[in-house]
């Protein structure tokens, strides 16, 4: 590692070198909790978390059979399935303000800045293609359901068969500005320390429901980036995982 990387890095994250230079501290108006979305293109109701069927598995066998899974059967889930998974990885609990919302996952200082992107092959009653997930209303919004669109997205990822297996590739995009509001430079550090805690979730969610998880953190930064028109800076792709029936 450039040992100068490594030192310029923690020295923008110090919180005495952050605690009176955010724009939480300059009284900035806090950035919306979810980006704009196109009102033009088609919304896909999901199932409503109210009515999502609950599994019966114990906690400790739950964590005892964690694990990474890279292959999968071609059994697609169900509209009720992928509901379930994103409720339970970026479902929002309640609105705190109009700026801030309650997740079922952690986030320092409440700012969950993902969004989450999927890559939706074997799910019934959903043509194959990219999507949004719009956490706030509980929503998917297709983003390119082109015929070639998984062809393209080969080049996003080093692994391309779990990608070609996979029922769902979820992937998490992460807005600065977001977590830049209330932690400046030391928000970079908290941004992947929560794309953990997303990630974990879908692991255990998925295992109850007879579904296998890899978490992939080798992917193309560019190629992938542009494939769901992220500017790179502002906002960019910090981790995925490739989800299919075991």
């Amino acid at each position: 590692m450039d040992k100068k990387f490594f030192h310029e890095f923690i020295e923008r994250g110090l919180v005495k070198n952050n605690r009176d230079n955010t724009p939480k501290a300059r009284h900035e108006e806090m950035p919306l909790p979810e980006k704009p979305y196109n009102p033009q293109a088609p919304i896909i109701k999901l199932t409503d978390p109210d009515i999502l069927e609950n599994p019966d598995v114990g906690f400790l066998e739950l964590v005892e059979c964690r694990s990474s899974i890279r292959s999968y059967t071609n059994e697609p889930f169900t509209i009720n399935e992928l509901s379930y998974l994103l409720w339970c990885t970026q479902g929002v609990k309640q609105m705190l303000s109009d700026r801030v919302t309650q997740r079922n996952v952690p986030s320092a200082g409440s700012r969950h800045a993902f969004e989450t992107y999927l890559f939706i092959d074997k799910v019934e009653g959903l043509k194959p293609g990219l999507y949004r997930f719009l956490a706030i209303g509980h929503v998917l919004q297709p983003v390119d359901t082109s015929d070639d669109v998984k062809e393209r997205m080969h080049s996003c990822f080093n692994k391309v068969k779990m990608f070609e297996d996979a029922a769902i590739t979820f992937i998490w995009a992460a807005n600065m500005p977001r977590m830049e509001y209330t932690f400046g430079g030391r928000a970079l550090q908290y941004l992947y320390i929560d794309a953990g805690h997303v990630c974990q979730n879908l692991y255990l969610a998925a295992y109850t429901i007879k579904a296998g998880v890899c978490a992939v953190g080798h992917f193309h930064d560019y190629e992938i980036n542009e494939a769901l028109g992220l500017d790179g800076e502002n906002d960019f792709v910090v981790y995925a995982a490739h989800v299919g029936k075991v």
